[in-house]
């Protein structure tokens, strides 16, 4: 698909286009093989969301089991995978494998790139539902993603316990009844992350979980670890850029890390605790919740977890606004991210003013510095 696009993204209208239809169409975003390339990608991701559409973005260079891991977690109605180096005729079938293996052989798979005409009816014979070439227009697209939507049951066509959690969750996110078999439970630990825009969040939080990960490779009393982000729902369209989960590495850690991206206007997290405990309830014992960060007033996250770390990054002037706003007053733990860039040292200072006997931690998160210190701060 990244090879589709010529024309500049202003001249697409930003319209609902998904009104009427069961729910927001979840679309999966992702980039097979050793294509480095994003651009054309992300024009088609801001196509969606300006159409009403909910779109996970994966990243560059993802496997076909990543990709099928990231469908299943994130209960999308469509994979739509693209790639430049000629291996569709292998990765297209791996994908479809991968979903069958992980419990969702029921997505649908669209693919895109530079695929010869002679090819196309080899994937669809394989199972590759739809199949774009370049020259295939925005609204196009948009039109492939609705069809893709049909009325959410309450059960998967599967018996994979993940998969079906992936259901739970969506169906409480939007409000709706869940199965009467569905466990529930309040995780051991819930810590939340919050702070502005552009402080690092996602890739703290990726960095957190992936550490957590790590040490219960070797001690099985830390549980299971899950995410959930969330990011801001147009109040224009209903659609949403879910671009977290691309922070961390599912290549390597592929189920080591539950991790599910839901989108919600303004400090909604009405349905939080319901989706907390269908989490707690399939076994897991640690989750991570990163906030929107839409600003200075982020504090309703408080009410929902056990442990808030606020994020803030040197040289944004932050410290003393968000001070003002009372976000800071919710911080269990502050956290000076980036904090190899000018104006540490004027933040830190600012912090220890404010946060008492409340943890101080500087991290580069990009780094993996600091992380091992956030980590047993936030889960001691």
């Amino acid at each position: 698909m990244s090879q589709t696009l010529h024309a500049p993204t202003t001249e697409f209208e930003k319209t609902d286009r998904c009104a009427g239809l069961d729910h927001r169409p979840r679309v999966l975003l992702g980039k097979m093989g050793l294509d480095g390339h994003d651009r054309g990608v992300k024009v088609i991701a801001r196509a969606l969301r300006d159409s009403g559409v909910h779109v996970v973005y994966s990243g560059l260079w993802q496997t076909p089991r990543s990709l099928a891991i990231s469908a299943r977690d994130e209960d999308c109605d469509v994979i739509a995978a693209s790639m430049m180096s000629n291996s569709h005729l292998v990765l297209g079938p791996k994908l479809l494998e991968s979903l069958r293996e992980f419990g969702r052989p029921d997505l649908p798979v669209h693919m895109g790139g530079i695929i010869p005409q002679n090819d196309i009816p080899v994937l669809q014979s394989a199972g590759v539902k739809r199949v774009f070439t370049t020259g295939v227009g925005l609204l196009d697209i948009v039109e492939a993603v609705k069809t893709a939507v049909a009325p959410l049951a309450q059960t998967v066509p599967s018996s994979h316990a993940t998969a079906q959690l992936a259901r739970d969750i969506s169906l409480a996110h939007l409000g709706r009844p869940v199965r009467s078999g569905a466990k529930k439970a309040r995780p051991k630990r819930v810590i939340g992350v919050t702070g502005s825009p552009g402080a690092g969040k996602s890739t703290l939080v990726a960095a957190l979980a992936s550490e957590h990960a790590r040490r219960s490779e070797s001690s099985h009393s830390l549980g299971r670890v899950a995410v959930v982000a969330f990011d801001p729902m147009s109040p224009i369209t209903g659609g949403a850029l879910l671009g977290d989960r691309l922070r961390v590495d599912f290549n390597r850690l592929e189920e080591k890390v539950y991790y599910r991206s839901l989108a919600i206007s303004g400090e909604d997290y009405a349905t939080l605790n319901d989706v907390l405990e269908l989490i707690g309830g399939a076994g897991f014992e640690t989750v991570f919740v990163e906030t929107v960060g839409a600003g200075q007033n982020e504090t309703k996250i408080r009410r929902h977890v056990d442990r808030t770390a606020v994020v803030l990054v040197p040289g944004m002037g932050d410290a003393i606004q968000m001070d003002k706003a009372g976000i800071l007053e919710i911080a269990d733990v502050f956290v000076c991210n980036k904090a190899d860039h000018h104006g540490q040292n004027e933040l830190i200072r600012d912090l220890r003013d404010i946060a008492g006997r409340r943890t101080v931690i500087e991290t580069i998160a990009t780094q993996g510095k600091g992380v091992t210190e956030l980590y047993e701060s936030l889960m001691g």
